[in-house]
């Protein structure tokens, strides 16, 4: 089974090839669409059904982000851009520290959200949600994963989601946790072949 992800993100695609071990994962070459939506779901399904006009077959998009408590959920919607459309990680990172200057650390409650949009071949659509609640941290912590993993810290687990190998980080992050309705959704339906446990 071949499935296309909306995604031009290396690290989101090698995240979703460990993920879902059984299934042909091609990003999409073509561009994708701006995100314009006023939710995770609207704008995962904007770049899927994009994709779908591109390519058919089988599609996958996500949208996913940080939302801080004491940002009145902030990035959210806008993780991957809020820093300016240029910025890096690094950059978004410090960001947000500077935002919480001045706060206690005690209370930099966080939660990372994704939506999983799948467009089967005849245009069906499907949505999966997925969320981690944790901390902000300090200080970066940890070399694995990408994008903010090293400052969200998951009190339960003692460690920053870049401490986790991958196997432990697919359990419990809010990508793995959508990956897992999207795979039980693939067997109900007897849909591809998959394989492992995200």
């Amino acid at each position: 089974m071949t499935i296309t992800l909306a995604t031009h993100n290396e690290g989101k695609l090698t995240e979703f090839r460990e993920l879902m071990p059984g299934i042909l994962l091609q990003a999409l070459a073509g561009p994708l669409p701006e995100e314009t939506g006023k939710s995770y779901a609207e704008n995962a399904l904007i770049k899927a059904r994009a994709a779908h006009r591109e390519c058919g077959g089988y599609v996958l998009a996500d949208d996913s982000g940080l939302s801080i408590d004491l940002l009145d959920g902030a990035p959210g919607l806008y993780s991957s851009r809020f820093a300016g459309a240029e910025a890096g990680y690094d950059d978004k990172i410090a960001l947000i520290w500077d935002l919480l200057k001045g706060t206690s650390p005690a209370d930099w409650t966080a939660s990372f959200h994704c939506v999983l949009a799948f467009i089967l071949p005849d245009g069906t659509e499907h949505t999966f949600e997925g969320r981690v609640d944790g901390m902000i941290v300090p200080e970066k912590r940890g070399q694995n994963g990408f994008g903010f993993d090293p400052v969200f810290y998951v009190p339960s687990l003692g460690k920053t989601t870049a401490e986790l190998n991958p196997a432990e980080k697919n359990k419990i992050s809010h990508r793995g946790l959508a990956v897992q309705k999207l795979q039980s959704f693939l067997l109900e339906q007897k849909i591809g072949r998959t394989a492992g446990n995200a």
